[in-house]
């Protein structure tokens, strides 16, 4: 549905001084009709008077970046935005699904708009804001490519730019946006693994990447946010930006991927150990052989090879031990 707008904004300087010139004027007449007892002029006033707050009723007030989507007698009548004191025809009727809901900034759609003892005395305003928000779902757990459960947040800003497709297109473009934000990133964290994994192709070309939900975090938020917004056009909404604020794994498996993980870097450790041990043997031999400060057969260079490496590579402080003797 496209949307009409509409941009007469004579309320405060014509038809706010008609109304109140009417209303004094009927006041008058009513006056006029006790003080000479005339009945049918009495009966005018009461009617003009009544007249006055039905044209009353046609002015609208908006600040900036709001906006009031109109019917009238079921139709689409228009939708008025921006700042200004706007008149429109008095029985048109306000519209909006959605004023009763609030998107929370930590938790799910609440349909609840206010407290329950204050709903008696408050009423949800029928304006849709044209402002930049923020919806921030709950965490979700989610099964990565590998089947790994991981819990995973993200935080969506986005707008309304269509009123009338937001008004008219879906029941409720808030709670809309909230489920549709919830079933594309289900969509997206199934294509990647939590962290860099062999024989996975992530982005759909047959060719094996190292993507991840971890070290791809932009990558991911964007293709998050292409599916949102490929949801939510219908809607007239806007998709901004969408950001990743919380991963890690589910708590069942945490602790078996943390030993994991302490089990890797404790090899990768130990291969840069065992690189820099052999180095050193290497470069040991080398000044011992050219500066002819000992002459070692291969089986004594074996031996010390074997000594040095036990020295270098070992978990502890070796423990020295002083021949005295001959080493043959």
């Amino acid at each position: 549905m496209e949307e009409k707008l509409i941009t007469n904004k004579n309320g405060m300087t014509v038809m706010l001084s008609l109304i109140i010139f009417h209303l004094a004027l009927s006041v008058a007449a009513f006056v006029l009709s006790l003080v000479y007892e005339m009945l049918p002029l009495l009966v005018i006033s009461l009617i003009w008077f009544v007249l006055g707050f039905v044209f009353y009723s046609g002015l609208k007030i908006l600040k900036p970046q709001e906006a009031l989507v109109l019917t009238l007698f079921g139709k689409y009548y228009g939708t008025i935005k921006g700042d200004g004191f706007y008149f429109v025809n008095p029985f048109c009727t306000a519209i909006n699904p959605a004023a009763a809901t609030t998107l929370g900034q930590s938790n799910d759609v609440n349909t609840v708009s206010l407290v329950a003892s204050q709903q008696a005395t408050v009423t949800p305003s029928k304006k849709i804001s044209l402002k930049v928000m923020t919806l921030s779902n709950s965490k979700q757990k989610i099964n990565d490519c590998l089947g790994n459960p991981v819990e995973i947040a993200i935080a969506v800003t986005w707008r309304v730019v269509n009123t009338s497709k937001a008004v008219f297109e879906v029941d409720n473009y808030k709670e809309f946006l909230s489920l549709q934000c919830d079933a594309a990133l289900r969509n997206i964290v199934r294509i990647y693994p939590y962290d860099t994994a062999e024989n996975v192709d992530t982005t759909g070309d047959g060719v094996a990447d190292d993507g991840s939900l971890r070290g791809s975090s932009d990558i991911v938020a964007n293709r998050i946010k292409n599916e949102i917004q490929e949801k939510v056009k219908i809607a007239g909404l806007e998709i901004i930006e969408a950001r990743i604020t919380y991963l890690a794994y589910a708590p069942e498996i945490a602790a078996a991927m943390l030993q994991r993980q302490q089990a890797a870097a404790v090899v990768d450790a130990r291969k840069l150990i065992v690189d820099g041990a052999v180095g050193m043997v290497e470069m040991a031999l080398e000044r011992l052989s050219e500066k002819n400060t000992v002459k070692l057969d291969e089986e004594r260079k074996a031996a010390m090879v074997s000594n040095l490496l036990v020295v270098l590579c070992g978990n502890k402080d070796a423990q020295p031990i002083v021949n005295s003797g001959s080493i043959y």
